[in-house]
């Protein structure tokens, strides 16, 4: 259905699912909608214009007191293994306004977080506060920017209502902008169901909505794990690329489109130590820097046993074909991770000492906790602060091998450089500045900080002339640093 006005599109075709996988419900009003961000970038995008929209009536849009023309909002169902253990979940203070159709027919979900309780909420009350909404607005817009594939944030309204966690805060929504919300955890919830085409119904309507050219394979349905295993790769790649930390890997928090999703917990590396872990839930390190690859293998493997049904009628060969599909993991991922440790160094061809200058490069920085991400700076000689660690001999020795390494095969100085700038972001979401940002926001309701945040996240690959700023290091170890569900 097309509003004129705004240019809403919305084609609503998740709702057609069986009733058991969804939940229709409307957002719980709120008192005094007020928007404290919105994007207008990704608006555009969308095809949206809100130009002859005055404030009022736009708080009311984004808050659920007044929804879109074309909107039918549902919650879904879904389970999920949270830190390991098999729980049944759903949208628990989450709604979907529908799918809005761009004029060049890409599909995006638009979701509100924190607009009230829904049947899957269970004794929570449904809200969210102000400053993890604004968080997951700076966070994902950064990913966006640092070019990994993520969801993304249209706009956050503070609610003029108080919510009870720990203490009174502010409440807010955010509206959260995917490809879609299908996730691992969805198959997981259709093949327990007790609903035998539950499970099938939902495979067609993934791939048709995502993969429809792999619907005249000849087994379309394997063709769909090896396209997730792909996609999650690349995914985790990227995220090893930046240093950021998931923090709550669990299984319906992986989709089935490779977009990150959920950033309650996550935070970015700043010294680089691979058992980095910052989430207070994640108390064994189940999600730490390290271990993200062999957690999204994990992920895998229980998307592999959803998909069991419809691979074969034998359970047998079903399992042997699945096992084979998922065990390529390992050594594609550690093809993907190589490619892209070579980039961030400038090197474009292969070598069989290639992992071995990485390792040995990465070793250093853990022995000496070097910030990860200036590290690379340094070696593109874009950091712009003093840092005295570089000066050591071992280094030196190592940054000399570097050199002579990258200069084989006529590889130019220039043409290196480029591909460093390409996969080395000048900046990152430092913890310590976002939660300055967000603590000026929530404190003193002062959102310059968060402004400033979002606009050097534009492009986080180019100089600025506030760059030493955001590019320091907390002067304290970041393991000091935790992060919260907001739930």
């Amino acid at each position: 259905m097309l509003d004129k006005k705004i240019g809403w599109r919305f084609d609503n075709t998740y709702s057609n699912l069986p009733d058991s996988m969804i939940s229709r419900i409307s957002p719980t009003p709120v008192k005094a909608p007020e928007v404290v961000l919105f994007n207008n970038s990704l608006s555009k995008n969308l095809g949206l214009d809100f130009s002859k929209v005055d404030k009022e009536e736009l708080a009311s849009l984004f808050s659920g007191n007044k929804l879109p023309i074309g909107s039918e909002t549902i919650a879904q169902a879904y389970a999920g293994h949270q830190f390991g253990h098999f729980t049944i979940l759903g949208d628990g203070r989450a709604l979907m306004i529908g799918e809005h159709v761009t004029q060049d027919k890409k599909r995006f979900d638009l979701q509100f977080k924190g607009s009230g309780k829904t049947p899957y909420s269970r004794n929570a009350d449904g809200r969210a506060a102000l400053g993890p909404m604004l968080r997951e607005y700076i966070i994902s817009e950064a990913m966006h920017g640092l070019k990994i594939p993520t969801t993304r944030s249209l706009a956050v309204v503070k609610t003029g209502e108080n919510i009870i966690r720990e203490t009174n805060l502010q409440g807010a929504i955010l509206t959260r902008v995917a490809s879609s919300h299908i996730r691992v955890g969805t198959f997981q919830y259709a093949l327990i169901s007790n609903e035998e085409e539950n499970l099938k119904t939902l495979l067609n309507y993934t791939i048709e909505r995502h993969y429809p050219f792999i619907m005249k394979k000849e087994f379309p349905v394997t063709e769909l794990l090896k396209i997730v295993i792909e996609k999650q790769i690349n995914l985790i790649t990227e995220w090893m690329r930046v240093g950021f930390i998931h923090g709550v890997m669990n299984t319906d928090n992986m989709t089935i489109s490779g977009e990150t999703i959920d950033y309650g917990p996550c935070a970015f590396m700043d010294r680089y130590d691979p058992s980095t872990v910052f989430s207070s839930i994640d108390l064994h390190g189940r999600y730490a820097y390290f271990n993200q690859p062999a957690i999204a293998k994990w992920n895998l493997e229980r998307f592999a046993e959803s998909l069991i049904p419809l691979i074969d009628k034998d359970k047998k060969r079903a399992v042997e074909i699945a096992t084979n599909i998922v065990g390529t993991f390992p050594e594609k991922y550690k093809t993907s991770w190589l490619e892209m440790m070579k980039k961030k160094l400038g090197i474009i061809d292969s070598d069989s000492e290639d992992e071995k200058l990485i390792i040995e490069l990465l070793s250093w920085m853990h022995l000496n906790k070097t910030d990860y991400t200036n590290t690379f700076c340094y070696l593109m000689d874009e950091l712009y602060i003093e840092d005295k660690t570089f000066k050591d001999s071992k280094f030196i020795s190592w940054k000399n091998r570097w050199k002579k390494r990258r200069e084989i095969k006529n590889n130019t100085f220039e043409n290196s450089i480029k591909i460093m700038r390409d996969s080395n972001p000048l900046v990152i979401p430092r913890n310590h500045k976002v939660e300055e940002a967000l603590k000026a926001a929530t404190d003193y309701n002062d959102m310059t900080k968060v402004n400033k945040l979002l606009k050097i996240f534009e492009d986080p690959y180019k100089k600025t002339t506030e760059l030493s700023i955001y590019q320091s290091a907390p002067s304290h170890t970041d393991k000091r640093y935790q992060t919260y569900c907001g739930t």
